[in-house]
């Protein structure tokens, strides 16, 4: 099977990198629309619709992206499976476990939402917002650069 992955190597690089561009457009939207879905009153049909695009940003793209990131992901490092010794893969790992558990907050945040509870101000949800785009940065540093 390792023979077989790395022949198709470029190719898992390419869903891999197209999956985390999904992901992460998906991870950089969602908290925004968590600012103006905290601004908007309760029971209103401006906050109704924040529900439904809240949802299905969530479950259709999202979930479904940060699935696929982790599925090419996994097969690239069953390919290349020396990367696992390297310090800059540890550390990027690392990063991806804290964007999954960020992931998981803001499923926890549009549950919460939907229910009408609003358990933060949007200037947290502005800041909360900066999140995924450094989390990203370093990722994509340690991905091209490998600086240890």
């Amino acid at each position: 099977m390792q023979n077989f992955l790395i022949d198709g190597y470029d190719w898992l690089r390419a869903l891999h990198v197209i999956s985390v561009i999904f992901w992460m457009a998906g991870m950089a939207y969602l908290p925004r629309l968590f600012v103006y879905h905290r601004e908007s009153e309760i029971g209103s049909d401006k906050s109704e619709t924040f529900k439904v695009m809240e949802r299905r940003l969530l479950r259709g793209i999202i979930n479904p992206a940060m699935i696929s990131t982790f599925l090419f992901g996994i097969l690239m490092l069953i390919a290349v499976p020396d990367w696992l010794s390297q310090p800059w893969m540890h550390v990027k790992l690392t990063l991806v476990v804290l964007m999954t558990a960020l992931h998981g907050m803001f499923a926890r945040w549009r549950k919460q939402f939907e229910r009408d509870e609003r358990p933060y101000t949007s200037r947290f949800f502005r800041i909360v917002n900066e999140g995924p785009p450094v989390l990203v940065v370093f990722i994509v540093i340690l991905v091209v650069v490998k600086p240890f």
